[in-house]
């Protein structure tokens, strides 16, 4: 029983355990684990090697790959934070079968530190479980993935383990190229694979892709290929009582000789030694992980000694399909918008001024229009495409048939209708490769229930009510309004969630006071 399935609870498509850890047999799953060392240290076996990750170590397990911890004798606290990945996939191509690789010749570089704050921020928002602690912690795994995706996906080998290599980096051409190829080769290496064969589908030369693979992977095609069946063959070895040769004809080697030959290559010993050494160690119902989980007060300690601050947000769990808005500086066709944006011919009706507020305020700034849609636009104060210091976002939960009628609708009664009536929800996910540094992020939100009051209060006297209660009125009629830092080496994804007609107006711009 090799494979171990994750339960994720409350909704949430994350799990995180955070204990001290005596011993976690060898195991795998589908999904990605995100490993934090916050205190001691942990011996991490994954596949042939093995690891000594300290405090402030991070460690990613990809998908599918065998794995145990162990512990070096010393009190430790690791956090394992687990990520439904067919959740996630539904925002990013490819993520299954990515390669993300952590291990660093200096563990204080900027991404490593910036890696390390979104993990305390996810940690902290599910000790707390405050107010939409859900949505918060969506959002923080978003930003977790966009800091994947932008410093973590170029390797090389050396010494036998995979390295960062920092020298790619921002190369976004080939580490898709790279991601490509070794998806194609980790569904394709139990059968004859030629590297003509993706030299075809890349729409390369031989010659040309063959040098991709070795200058960016350390490795020939072959060696890779070779790697990558060994690799695999390690579920069969422990988790089956197959025959060495029906494994090696399972994991594509033509012959067993070859089987033995790279696996002693790669894990230092004969196949049928390393299943007697390991069949024992692997997790089943005769062998369970053995850790104590940390109490809040000891992860929230161990925390803030790492990790300043604490950032908050708001609120909702996901249900319904994204609306995903994509900022991207490094897109061939970026552009600044010429024309109106599309909300321009409801939010300019007198009728709708209430809705319109943000809109004006966004458009009063006279910045570029670089993103438009039915219920969003984005803009911002820098040549575009270039690096951005600013955004501007707003965001209106309304579909086609409310955009219909809001261009239509002529009385504050009609108005109320329409807000009333519609009752659906919607995820905006936006998106922004191009922002580097510390930002601080402003949000100015109106719900169903403040434009309602709003509105209705449009005209009517204000006689007969008590002090208190105007204060009250005016009170529920004003927006919510929250600020945070967020840091960010390229990439910062932001989240917003609705239920009925309302709007969000938020600001990003980049903080000097560090």
């Amino acid at each position: 029983m090799l494979k171990e399935k994750i339960i994720y609870r409350d909704e949430l498509p994350i799990n995180v355990i955070t204990a001290n850890i005596e011993e976690y047999p060898i195991h795998f799953h589908d999904d990605m684990e995100v490993v934090y060392v916050l205190d001691g240290s942990i011996t991490l076996r994954n596949g042939y090697y093995t690891y000594n990750l300290k405090q402030g170590d991070v460690y990613i397990l990809n998908d599918r790959e065998m794995h145990s911890f162990e512990s070096t004798g010393e009190d430790n606290m690791v956090m394992m934070l687990q990520l439904d990945l067919s959740y996630f996939s539904r925002y990013y191509d490819n993520l299954k079968n990515n390669f993300f690789v952590t291990e660093m010749e200096d563990d204080s570089d900027e991404s490593l530190d910036i890696l390390r704050g979104i993990l305390a921020k996810i940690m902290m928002e599910v000790l707390q479980k405050g107010y939409g602690y859900e949505h918060k912690v969506i959002e923080s795994t978003h930003n977790l993935i966009a800091c994947l995706m932008s410093d973590f996906r170029y390797f090389v080998m050396e010494d036998g383990k995979f390295k960062n290599e920092v020298k790619n980096k921002g190369n976004k051409i080939l580490a898709g190229r790279l991601n490509r190829i070794t998806d194609y080769m980790y569904d394709n290496y139990n059968r004859k694979l030629t590297l003509s064969e993706i030299a075809e589908r890349e729409h390369l030369s031989i010659y040309y892709l063959s040098h991709i693979i070795k200058e960016a992977a350390g490795l020939s095609f072959q060696d890779l290929l070779s790697y990558i069946r060994v690799e695999e063959s390690e579920k069969l070895l422990l988790g089956t009582n197959k025959k060495i040769g029906t494994i090696a004809e399972e994991t594509g080697f033509s012959a067993v000789r070859y089987y033995i030959k790279h696996f002693e290559h790669w894990f230092g010993m004969h196949p049928l030694e390393y299943r007697k050494a390991y069949i024992g160690k692997t997790i089943s119902r005769e062998i369970e992980a053995k850790y104590t989980r940390c109490s809040p007060d000891q992860i929230e300690d161990a925390i803030r000694r790492q990790v300043k601050g604490v950032y908050a947000d708001y609120l909702d769990k996901y249900k319904v399909k994204p609306t995903i808005v994509d900022v991207d500086i490094y897109d061939d066709f970026a552009e600044v918008l010429t024309r109106e944006p599309e909300l321009e011919e409801v939010m300019s009706r007198d009728i709708n001024k209430i809705l319109a507020e943000p809109y004006k305020l966004l458009r009063g700034l006279g910045e570029n229009l670089i993103a438009s849609g039915n219920n969003y636009m984005v803009t911002t104060k820098d040549k575009f495409p270039g690096p951005l210091s600013s955004l501007g976002i707003l965001l209106y939960n309304f579909n086609d048939n409310v955009f219909k009628s809001l261009k239509r609708i002529g009385t504050n009664s009609e108005l109320l209708r329409v807000i009333r009536n519609f009752d659906g929800e919607a995820e905006f996910l936006v998106r922004c490769t191009g922002l580097s540094g510390q930002f601080r992020v402003l949000r100015y939100r109106m719900d169903r229930e403040n434009l309602t009051s709003k509105i209705e209060s449009q005209g009517k006297p204000e006689s007969g009510k008590s002090k208190r209660e105007e204060l009250l009125r005016t009170l529920y009629e004003e927006p919510s309004v929250s600020s945070a830092n967020y840091f960010s080496s390229d990439a910062l994804s932001l989240r917003s969630v609705f239920k009925g007609i309302g709007y969000e107006l938020i600001l990003i711009d980049i903080n000097d006071s560090k």
